[in-house]
């Protein structure tokens, strides 16, 4: 061991090293530390939402501004876990889907969010419609809610085209 002096203990010149008390202080602060980066980093169902609203509601911009800059008539949609972009196709007036943009593929939601269309120009409607993108960009304001077990967050896009999240925010019981 070392000689004890009055400034405290005084290691001998052969015994350099750690202590095993130091040692396992060292490792107790370094698994507490770990524990609080783990629990952070991983996020909750509220972030996960606010995350996707964010993305969908970019998406949609980008969507509106297509659907002017192309003169072509786009739709959106949303189901469970998807959410998915159309063209109408003026040759048989039918929605197809739209697959030649990367930005507007069809988006699997992650679990546990589901998507489904709120309202469109003012009435509810069925979680099957396809929300029209008028090349002219006058479009109807419409809104779309993306549901967690336990929180709602809500995309609207009004006339101007503005699209805006409002949540996430707790369900009612």
């Amino acid at each position: 061991m070392g000689a004890v002096t009055a400034r405290g203990l005084v290691r001998a010149p052969g015994n350099s090293g750690f202590t095993l008390v130091e040692i396992l202080v060292v490792i107790v602060i370094l698994g507490i530390a770990a524990g609080v980066a783990i629990v952070s980093a991983a996020p909750d169902a509220r972030d996960l939402a606010a995350r996707e609203a964010r993305r969908f509601a970019g998406s949609l911009e980008y969507a509106a501004q297509r659907a002017q800059f192309r003169s072509e008539l786009l739709g959106v949609s949303a189901s469970g876990h998807s959410i998915r972009y159309w063209r109408r196709d003026n040759a048989n007036d039918r929605w197809q889907l739209l697959d030649d943009d990367d930005i507007l593929r069809v988006r699997m939601l992650p679990d546990p969010l589901d998507a489904m269309p709120l309202a469109f120009a003012g009435r509810v409607v069925t979680s099957d419609a396809v929300i029209p993108l008028r090349p002219s960009g006058r479009n109807e304001p419409f809104a779309f809610v993306l549901t967690t077990p336990t929180s709602r967050t809500t995309v609207t896009l009004d006339p101007l085209n503005r699209v805006s999240t409002a949540g996430p925010g707790a369900l009612s019981p």
